[in-house]
């Protein structure tokens, strides 16, 4: 294919621990592939910044409220004694999902965030994205990075990336307008997130699927494998970041009463037979499932690709985040499958994804024109 001559890079968000963000990762590389001769993932290290983060929590700590103050101190000790508790385990996760990131992502590590200052001549082009990579959060002192900076103005192409949050903060607005207005080329992930740059930088620009939907059902087979504790018998997957009230975890088990299923929880500490399935194996978890109930974007995406049925929940606790999930289920016409639509008395199995697979063509092929455009690819 012409351009494959090009060396491209990725900055995206890398943690081990998330499914989501290893996936669209691996994905976003397949897909960019066949236009290039070489594709790497920039690794950052998360300690890069980690004075310059010090300095701004001890701030924050210090400007709130006492009673906040306190709970912040609690939240952490909480997590801390998480951590200890359950250390064995989340080692062994996190272990699994950096052996997925080698066996199947080309990365490339850096000692300090500002050794990437150094490789713009490397690279013909670097993408953000996908994944939450403008989310002000997530990405507090690294935004240039994310809004690549580092590189020439001409090689910055932004696929798809995703603000996960409906407004900007006051205190960013002016430095995200300087950064997005520098970057040629950017669709995103959700309307919002269109919303957002018109009204900061004028510009509209186009709303693309994330990359894990730009790979078939048969491509995502084949990086998939089964969990030494997947359960023989019929089951149902709960996949929340969130929190799970009294009331919810009640519907789950009626839920999962009605129709003899098994509850399996995915990332979650409470089931530690599922909790080190590695990326490849939350995929076949979701492709078996009888059901899939989730507060996650890819694990609706998942369920979409691998036509399992879903239903999609708010995520409770933290910013909001669902209007990315919003996005994907008006883009797929399956706006009917949210918590409000659950109804005991119909079959919650039963699901038409018929439609959906023509949707997907469309959306693949309005991403690799763009993808093309932006890389110059007649």
């Amino acid at each position: 294919m012409e351009g494959n001559h090009k060396k491209i890079g990725i900055a995206t968000l890398t943690n081990y621990f998330n499914y989501g963000n290893r996936l669209q990762n691996y994905a976003l590389q397949e897909i960019l592939k066949p236009y290039s001769k070489e594709v790497e993932t920039l690794v950052i290290p998360k300690n890069s910044t980690s004075s310059r983060r010090t300095k701004h929590y001890i701030k924050k700590l210090f400007s709130q409220p006492l009673s906040k103050t306190a709970k912040t101190f609690a939240s952490k000790i909480n997590w801390k004694i998480k951590y200890l508790t359950n250390k064995d385990i989340l080692i062994e996760r996190e272990r699994r999902f950096k052996d997925f990131s080698q066996n199947y992502i080309k990365e490339r590590h850096f000692r300090s965030l500002y050794e990437t200052n150094e490789i713009s001549d490397e690279f013909d082009y670097v993408f953000t994205g996908s994944d939450q990579v403008w989310n002000p959060y997530f990405i507090k002192n690294r935004e240039q990075y994310y809004f690549l900076q580092f590189v020439e103005e001409e090689k910055r192409i932004a696929y798809a990336p995703s603000f996960g949050i409906s407004e900007i903060p006051q205190e960013v607005k002016q430095k995200y307008k300087e950064w997005l207005s520098s970057i040629p080329y950017i669709s995103v992930r959700e309307k919002e997130g269109a919303r957002i740059i018109k009204e900061l930088t004028g510009r509209d620009v186009p709303v693309l699927v994330d990359p894990t939907l730009l790979l078939n059902k048969e491509e995502w087979i084949k990086i998939a494998k089964e969990h030494k504790n997947k359960p023989k018998s019929k089951y149902l997957i709960c996949y929340f970041w969130g929190k799970i009230p009294k009331e919810r975890k009640t519907l789950i088990k009626r839920i999962a009463e009605k129709y003899n299923l098994q509850i399996i929880n995915i990332a979650n500490l409470s089931d530690k037979k599922t909790y080190t399935a590695d990326p490849s194996e939350f995929i076949d978890y979701i492709n078996s499932a009888s059901l899939v109930l989730t507060d996650s974007y890819h694990g609706s995406a998942f369920s979409i690709l691998m036509e399992t049925p879903f239903f999609v929940f708010e995520r409770i606790g933290g910013p909001s985040m669902y209007s990315r999930i919003r996005t994907l289920l008006e883009k797929t016409k399956l706006k009917n499958r949210e918590e409000k639509d659950i109804d005991l008395n119909k079959n919650l199995l039963e699901m038409d994804f018929s439609h959906v697979h023509s949707i997907l063509n469309e959306e693949r092929k309005k991403s690799f024109d763009f993808l093309k455009k932006a890389m110059r690819i007649e």
